[in-house]
Parts: C-alpha cells; structure tokens; sequence
C-alpha cells in the first residue's frame, strides 16, 4: 500500500529519528536521502530509501545510526498497521486489536476467555510504547518480518509491545494475580531484560501454542521404535521443535536378525531415513526440519557415522542435512591420552552375550563393564587406536564443524535426577542434558475394524528456553528480580504448551524441566571493561554465574511451596542434598536453601541451560548466549540490503574489550566454560572458534581441554573459513 510521504513530514521523520542520538546529523542523513531520490519514486520507495539510507550510514565509529534506522522503521510499521486497524497512527486499543485478530483465527481464543475487557484495558494502560526506542535496527527488523502477526498480503497488524504483552498475557493467565504477572512478565520483555525462546515468541497468543523448542527422543533396537520416532521426530517438525535422537542402542552393521548373520544395516539407512523426515516436515514453513543425532563412541558403526557429513566417501552412507553427535566416556578420553587401544562393539551382541548394556552405565560401572566385553573370548569386537577415531572426528570438525561432542561421565555425575534414570545424549544446540528412555509399545489388540495400541512412555525430553539478558541486567538485585520472574513464566510454559506428541507433555510435567540460559554475556565483560583473556573474567564468570544459579534455585523453591514439587523429586540429588556437595555451595545463604528444598521441595528437576540465542538476542540489541562476539563491526547480507551492524555498546572504551572470536585463545574460552559450568545443572552450548592455520594437534589439545575442565558439551567447532547452520528453534 502507499503511504504519502511529503517532504515535510520526512523532514520531521528524519528529524525525531536522530533526535538524542550520538553523532546522529538529521542534516547529513537528508544529504545523502537526497543525493538518492528522484522524483519518479513511489511514497513507498522513498520511504524504503530512507529507512535504508540511514542504516547504511552505521558505521564502527557512529553505531547509532542503527537506532536512527529502527526508528524510521518503526514510523513504518506504526503508519502500516493504523491503516489496517483504522486507527490514526500508533497504538491503538488493544481490547479491539485482540478481537479483530481472535476473529480472523489468528489470536487464540483463550486469551479473551481468560481476560475481561476490563483487564485488558487495564493491562493496555500498562504498556509502554516508548520501549520501541530500544530497538536497533536488525532487532526491530528480525521481529517485525518474524515473529509480528500479519495478515495474508503481509501488512503488519500487531506492533511490538501488543506481542510483549500478548506473550505476557498467555504466561499468565492461570496465575491467581493473572494481572500482577502479566505486568511483571511484559516489562522483562519489553525492556528486552529477558528473551524467550523462537516457539514462545512466535506461538504464544495463537490458537494452537507449542511454546517449546528441542526435543530428545531414544531410539531402542526394534522395527516399531525405530519408525515411531520417525513418526514423533515429524510431529515435533511440524510444531516448529527441532529434534535430539540418541540411536546409541541400534545394532551396527552386519548383526544378526533373528539369527540371521550379517544381515543388519546398521545405524546409517535409519539416519537416512531422519534426514529424509527433516527435509519432508519444514518447521513451521519457515525452515526445514533439524536433528542432532547422537552415537557412542565404542559402537561398531562409528567410523561410518563420522563421515556422514564429509563430502568424501559413498554418498549412499551420507545424512548431510543431520547433525551427528558423539558420546564420549572419560576411558576414552584418557586412552586418546595413552595412544592406547580401543574396541568397538555391536550393542545388539553384547545385550545377548554378556546380559547388559553397555551404554546403560557410565563412570565406573561403564569402565568395568566395557573391560568386561573386552575380555570375553566370545565377543565380536574390532580393535583400533583410539587416536585414529579422534583424528576423523577432527577432520570432520575441520570440514564441516561438527560432530557435536557430549562427555556422557561428567553429564551422569552431575545428573541431580539419576534416581531416576540416565541421560544418553543431548538436543539439537547440545544445552539441554536430562532423563532420556524410549518410548516402547506393549500391547495391540483389536475388536472388529477398531485397532488399539498401548505404548509406555518413554522419557521424552522437553526443552523450555529463556535467557536473561547479562548487557541490561548487570546488578545482583536485578538479576534476582528478573531470573526470579523467568523462573515462573517457564514453569508456566510446562502447563499452557501444546504439545506435539503425548510422551512429550507426560515427561515435561513428570520433571518440569526448564531450561535458564543467558545472552550478552560478552557484552557484559566489555561494558565492565574485563578482557575475555584474564583472570578477572575466570573470577567474575564463577561470581555471576553462582547468583544467577541460586537466584533460579530460590525462586524454584519458593514455585514449590507455592504449586508444589515436580512429581519426581523425591529420592533426587534436591532432596538428598547431594546436589549442593557435588558443586561446593557451603556457605550460609546455599545451606538455609537446601534445608528449605528438603522440607518443601522444588518445583523444577532441571534448571539452567544456556542456549545460543543467535536470533532473539540480535532482537535484544546484544552478543550471542556465552559467546564472544564474531566481528565488532560487519555488514549483514539480506535480500536487497545490506544491513550494517555494530557489537553492542560499541564505544571508544568498549572496543578494547571486544576481541574478536577467532582471534581469542580457545584455552581462555575452555576454561570460562568451566568455571561457569559448575553451576550449570546441564550444559552450555559452546563453540570452539578456530582458524584454518591450527594444527590438527593444536585442535586435539583444544577437545582434550574441554573435557579436562569439566564441559559437558562442546557445539560446533566454527572455523573462520566455514559456515555452519544455526538452530532457530533453540534461539532462545
């Protein structure tokens, strides 16, 4: 639609655009709008110029311009959607917006049952318009072709605070002070203090909200399971979710069936068949579908996994589109050390043979257990060097940046519900580190053409995201104000999802698991003038991730009392007190809040995960979850433009303390991770950032590293010269 634009009222445009902007010269942003215009332009074009000029103008030295730019963009939106609404520019009611959009099918019902319009108005009194101003330019951009609602030609109907409170609203409304809440959840939002994950943020208010984003499935070693988490992993596609698939259990490569030697595929057609499922079944339309899938690193089929993504090698045993994932036991980390022996076996045998399985154990139980197949005479086994699997992981990591890496002893010991089970694997961005079991079907019957399967669900893992944001939120007291605020609105998640698969709400509300993460953390070191390489980032990192530790665990507690204790707790590490010696919290406040969580309990069985953020942080305006930021200054490539932007804050003080990742020492990167993951019930997604020149022992001396300092996972491996997809859905 065209929207007149007369060269007044662009000149007052451009005017409140700069207005409080360092080095923002309305002047100078008009000289160079002119020296672009001409007179055949269309109102909307010229509008687009402008927009795009002053974007344009971003630079290292004047990083507001991107303000300027999120403003005009803004003026935009608010003129686009008042045309649509009938209103005269701006916000208009909210009262009024949520029934045209329930109308249409494209607000939930349930909102408008859960609200009166009296408490609408009230929670529309409440917002804050002026908020806006906090966007930049890629923010405001990223939300508004995302996650705004639109109409079918694409017109803007909703503008950015209606969705901060929409989302709040959906939070809150069965909480007993529904408006109290709504309140409190839409100023950490609005303020861009907190960001929720991609599903949250997208699907919160709609008809049918699947408010989670990764998923953790285990495949057992039959022919139902291995196609019925197909069926689930499609399902969660579908919903947007990405998918975690642990296939550890499946029997390798010419096993037996039924007696029948040599027959078995192996791990890689039913891979394939995954990878198929993520291409079928897009997220939402907006990408194709995305699994990480997991195997240990004593399976007979490792060697062939390891090549799935390479480009070497016959194609007919590649998966390019899924991401392989390896388990790693501390025995083969110390044999990679030792250059020793090491032994793969095929699970299907050593469950016949030696009466166990083998990926059902870790730490010492695994070691005596894995020693125990080793010396039976009977047992098929393949004898390699250890160093070789390590040099194909790492040629893999050099050409395609993964596989992904889980340390399956440190994740187990750490585990404060192993009473309950044992975790095999992880998700799609390598965060999330919880209970995991198959899904099994027991029985099938039938009365006339009416078939009935009963299955036995599984642990089927269920990841609910959110991250504060450490560049906003930089005192002690307000990160317990906000995280106290994030723990409530994710439990509230666990009850108001809608879920892709039955096994996934059963699990979600047996553990109500959640997962706290942060973004800006560099971010943060910068703007408190702390260099990434010192002693004073290890000190600081233990400091804030402590508070942010016992903030969550407080506020669970304090759930606990309220709502009650997650269904399991009883026999956990929570209870037992285990989980306070295992990580060292001997100090006053910790032991009156153990002695707490004994007596009452806690309201969530897992608490922090740290998630990338790569999409609702650019929202936010700051780095990327725990990472160091990628450039200080560069130029986004998007259709039709180029999108200049500036590491957050960038200053003449700042830019000293933003190196860059590639030219950090990995070692100081390894070593924040593990100080921070003391604190961490599960795990970080962290990447390792190298550069073509490393040498392939450098790189072995790096995952070595890692695991000697505790990590649990290690991401994607980036080299400077390679692009790796990131997971949106796990965008938190």
């Amino acid at each position: 639609m065209s929207i007149a634009l007369e060269s007044e009222a662009l000149n007052m445009w451009m005017a409140e655009a700069c207005a409080g902007l360092r080095k923002c010269d309305p002047e100078k942003l008009q000289y160079r709008f002119e020296k672009q215009v001409h007179d055949r332009m269309e109102a909307d074009e010229k509008r687009d110029l402008l927009i795009r000029t002053a974007c344009e103008m971003t630079t290292a030295e004047e990083p507001d311009w991107q303000y300027a730019a999120a403003r005009l963009h803004l003026k935009r939106l608010y003129a686009v959607a008042a045309a649509h609404r009938g209103n005269e520019g701006g916000y208009g009611s909210l009262y009024a917006l949520m029934e045209q959009l329930t109308a249409k099918g494209w607000y939930g019902t349930y909102l408008l049952e859960a609200y009166t319009r009296e408490e609408v108005e009230t929670l529309e009194a409440y917002m804050k318009p002026e908020r806006d101003q906090l966007f930049h330019y890629a923010g405001v951009k990223t939300l508004s072709d995302r996650y705004l609602i639109k109409g079918l030609n694409g017109e803007v109907l909703e503008l950015p605070q209606e969705l901060f409170m929409g989302v709040a609203m959906h939070l809150a409304m069965r909480e007993k002070d529904k408006l109290g809440w709504a309140k409190q959840f839409y100023d950490v939002l609005s303020r861009l203090e907190v960001t929720v994950a991609t599903p949250t943020l997208n699907t919160a208010r709609k008809p049918e909200p699947q408010l989670s984003s990764c998923f953790i499935d285990t495949v057992e070693d039959d022919l139902w399971n291995l196609y019925n988490v197909n069926q689930s992993f499609a399902q969660v596609s579908k919903r947007g979710g990405g998918q975690g698939i642990y296939i550890g259990k499946v029997r390798s490569r010419g096993s037996d069936i039924n007696g029948f030697k040599g027959v078995a595929g192996g791990v890689v057609p039913w891979i394939k068949n995954y990878n198929n499922t993520a291409l079928a079944v897009d997220q939402l339309g907006v990408r194709r579908g995305a699994a990480a899938i997991y195997l240990d690193v004593w399976h007979a089929d490792i060697f062939d996994f390891l090549n799935l993504k390479t480009n070497n090698g016959d194609d007919r045993m590649k998966a390019h589109d899924i991401f392989p994932g390896v388990c790693v036991p501390d025995l083969f980390m110390r044999t990679v050390k030792e250059r020793g022996k090491w032994y793969l076996f095929d699970p299907h045998e050593v469950r016949k043979r030696m009466g166990f399985r083998l990926e059902d154990f870790y730490g010492k139980a695994f070691e005596e257990n894995y020693t125990a197949c080793v010396r039976h005479p009977a047992l098929r086994k393949k004898e390699v060097e250890a160093i070789d699997i390590m040099k194909r992981l790492l040629a893999s990591c050099f050409e395609t940046g993964t596989p992904f890496l889980f340390f399956r002893d440190h994740v187990n010991h750490a585990n404060p519900n192993k009473h309950r089970g044992m975790i095999y694997s992880s998700n799609l961005c390598t965060e999330i580190c919880q209970n995991m079991s198959a899904t099994t079907l027991e029985e099938t019957d039938h009365k006339g053409d009416r078939i009935t399967m009963t299955m036995k669900s599984g642990d089927f893992v269920v990841c609910n995201l959110s991250s504060i944001n450490l560049g906003s939120v930089r005192t002690k007291e307000d990160i317990e104000r906000v995280v106290t605020c994030q723990i409530r609105m994710m439990d509230n998640v666990i009850d108001l999802n809608t879920y892709p698969v039955k096994q996934a709400e059963i699990t979600n509300q047996n553990y109500r698991a959640l997962g706290l993460g942060t973004s800006g953390y560099h971010q943060m070191l910068a703007q408190s003038g702390i260099a990434w390489e010192s002693e004073n980032h290890l000190r600081k990192a233990d400091e804030w991730f402590e508070w942010i530790n016992y903030c969550a665990v407080k506020a669970s507690a304090e759930l606990a009392e309220e709502k009650g204790a997650y269904p399991l707790f009883r026999g956990s590490e929570w209870e037992t007190g285990e989980y306070f010696e295992r990580r060292g919290y001997k100090d006053e406040k910790w032991q009156a809040l153990r002695k707490k969580i004994k007596a009452t309990g806690i309201r969530n069985a897992y608490l922090l995960a740290v998630a990338p953020t790569s999409s609702t942080s650019l929202i936010a305006g700051t780095t990327a979850g725990i990472d160091p930021v990628f450039r200080k200054f560069y130029i986004e490539e998007k259709k039709n433009a180029l999108i200049p932007q500036t590491a957050p804050g960038l200053n003449e003080k700042t830019t000293w303390y933003y190196k860059e990742a590639h030219l950090i020492d990995q070692h100081w990167s390894i070593r924040a991770a593990g100080v921070r993951q003391r604190h961490i019930d599960q795990s970080q997604s962290f990447n390792l950032y190298i550069t073509p020149q490393i040498t392939a022992k450098e790189m072995l001396g790096l995952i070595v590293s890692a695991w000697e300092n505790g990590l649990k996972t290690v991401y994607y491996v980036r080299n400077q010269s390679l692009e790796v997809d990131e997971c949106t859905s796990c965008s938190s």
